[in-house]
């Protein structure tokens, strides 16, 4: 591969970098041609963006980076694709389908401005709540004293109802 090859492959891998919050690293040692489309499909529809590429070029363009990916370099070995993406958990869930068969695998994790190494934080990766899921639990409990309140009113006006109905059918 030329120079000008590789420089460009390192621009783009910068520039998804930037453009993805979120990235895993994952070993696709072993997946076969069939699989590895399959794999991408299910990628594309979680809006997961999968790229294999090169290890050294992939490292070149974690140094280039604003943070400090160092951690990161060590699994830097064998097969690796990147999944790219926007919701932290979404890849975690995905490769959590091929726990069973071992490939593929995790290796590591750049998630919520933290990095995982190793294929041991996959669980935790996959419980890592997205922005949108973190909103509508602070809106459930935010709503939730609201119902109560309503609630015991209404159930109230119902009993308080049920007295005066006796009362009022009582005879004097």
């Amino acid at each position: 591969m030329r120079k000008e090859v590789k420089d460009t492959i390192i621009v783009e891998l910068g520039q998804l970098l930037k453009d993805y919050a979120h990235f895993y690293l994952v070993d696709v040692t072993g997946l076969n041609a069939g699989a590895t489309s399959a794999l991408r499909r299910k990628c594309f529809k979680q809006e997961v963006k999968m790229v294999v590429v090169k290890n050294t070029l992939l490292h070149k363009a974690l140094e280039a980076s604003d943070v400090d990916f160092e951690p990161l370099y060590s699994s830097l070995k064998g097969n690796t694709a990147v999944f790219f993406c926007n919701t932290a958990n979404v890849p975690a869930k995905l490769l959590k389908e091929y726990t069973k068969e071992g490939v593929p695998a995790l290796k590591a994790a750049y998630a919520e401005d933290c990095l995982y190494v190793g294929a041991d934080k996959l669980e935790e990766l996959a419980a890592l709540k997205s922005k949108n899921e973190l909103i509508a639990d602070i809106v459930a409990l935010l709503q939730s004293p609201a119902k109560n309140v309503v609630s015991a009113l209404q159930s109230g006006a119902n009993t308080i109802h049920g007295v005066l109905k006796t009362l009022g059918e009582r005879p004097e």
